[in-house]
């Protein structure tokens, strides 16, 4: 049996909040333009490959995966 066969509907869990933030997240923006709240989410989310982070400048900037 085949890997894809086996994972044809894979999810990662989500809390609310958490995809309340992904749908927040759109182009590459600054980690610094989210709230201290909206950054430890999004840290999670960068955990759980959802978000990607992105160093350019000196600067953090975050992503979404699509």
């Amino acid at each position: 049996m085949k890997i894809n066969e086996l994972l044809n509907d894979f999810q990662v869990y989500m809390t609310n909040e958490e995809k309340e933030i992904l749908h927040k997240v759109e182009g590459l923006r600054p980690m610094e333009a989210y709230t201290e709240r909206e950054q430890f989410v999004i840290e999670n989310l960068i955990r759980k490959s959802l978000i990607s982070k992105v160093r350019y400048n000196n600067t953090f900037m975050v992503q979404r995966n699509d």
